[in-house]
């Protein structure tokens, strides 16, 4: 029932008082039973977080993939350096001349702004070059791994409707509060709603209607990869028709494998558009994954970037001093 249970929090986590027993009602188990199993997975590191994950553009955050090339004597302190800003959630070292990339995200009342930001990363680092990819157009973005097997090797990717919402000082108040990881306990948020001083229904009811309006994408658990036997993650960059590149994308986010599609810009020195993050449990598994999106996707060329090393995956505290205190320290550079 193990991976049972990992699959069902990996979708929709429940919105409710004891989302837990939720889970084992579904599933004909006791409430103790979908705890204990749980807490064992959190404690050997399988479960990385359960917390919302919230859409960055919808809060006001201007973000960015970015790819660097540093010096491999650089690597160790440039690394260092790029992990220090608040807005970098995830940093890898890849087999490319391009060899450190990153996302990194500037606060909505940020002085420098993301090219700036960017511009005095590479400086302080050494970066012999480097290229901004931000999102042109956003196909998919679902981490759920197929912890049982039984996944289809395609799926409807639904298409998320927008919707304009106010965000209110009590919104921002429960973006603040909420955006850490809960405890695998019976009662999860009541730590949240006693310290704002609100009921559930109040709670569960912004949080839905954040989730309605698209600013959360959703609240669900994200394992940890490798933990969890997909050690096998290749980032796989396409050089696809820009005409064409929007039903191009469509095709390659319907693979289930495939849990970040996305459109980027070309440059001169980067000729790949489509980005795709495919996951598989062995190198041979995911290369025949690729292999197979080769055959459906019309692209003048592809290349599988297997991450190295991982050095930084995590959520961006959203609201926080830490953006402004970052760029009191470098905005003099």
């Amino acid at each position: 029932m193990k991976d049972e249970i990992l699959s069902r929090i990996q979708k929709k986590f429940p919105l409710v008082e004891r989302p837990f027993k939720e889970i084992a009602d579904e599933l004909n188990m006791s409430e103790d039973e979908v705890l204990s199993i749980l807490q064992e997975q959190k404690k050997s590191n399988i479960i990385r977080q359960t917390s919302p994950i919230f859409d960055t553009k919808r809060l006001g955050y201007v973000s960015s993939l970015v790819a660097f090339k540093i010096p491999s004597q650089k690597i160790s302190d440039a690394v260092k350096i790029i992990n220090s800003h608040p807005g970098i959630s995830h940093n890898y070292e890849r087999n490319h001349d391009f060899n450190i990339w990153f996302t990194v995200a500037v606060s909505p009342n940020s002085k420098l702004g993301l090219e700036k930001t960017v511009e005095i990363l590479a400086e302080v680092t050494g970066a012999e070059d480097y290229i901004i990819l931000p999102t042109l157009k956003l196909f998919k973005i679902n981490v759920k791994l197929n912890t049982t097997g039984k996944d289809e090797k395609k799926e409807e990717v639904r298409r998320v409707k927008h919707t304009d919402i106010e965000l209110t000082p009590l919104h921002h108040a429960v973006i603040r509060y909420a955006q850490y990881d809960i405890e695998m306990i019976e009662e999860p948020f009541k730590k949240i709603v006693d310290t704002l001083g609100i009921d559930y229904n109040t709670f569960f009811g912004i949080l839905n209607e954040l989730q309605e309006a698209g600013v959360m994408r959703r609240f669900a658990s994200i394992l940890n990869h490798r933990k969890a036997g997909f050690s096998a993650n290749a980032m796989v960059v396409w050089d696809v028709d820009e005409e064409n590149g929007e039903s191009i994308g469509e095709k390659a986010a319907a693979f289930s494998a495939v849990s970040h599609c996305y459109l980027r810009p070309k440059y001169p020195n980067w000729q790949y558009n489509l980005f795709t993050m495919v996951h598989g449990k062995t190198t041979d598994e995911t290369n025949d994954i690729i292999k197979e999106m080769a055959q459906e996707i019309e692209a003048k060329s592809y290349m599988p970037l297997y991450s190295s090393r991982e050095f930084k995956k995590v959520r961006i505290e959203y609201f926080t001093p830490e953006f402004e205190a970052w760029e009191e320290k470098y905005s003099n550079i």
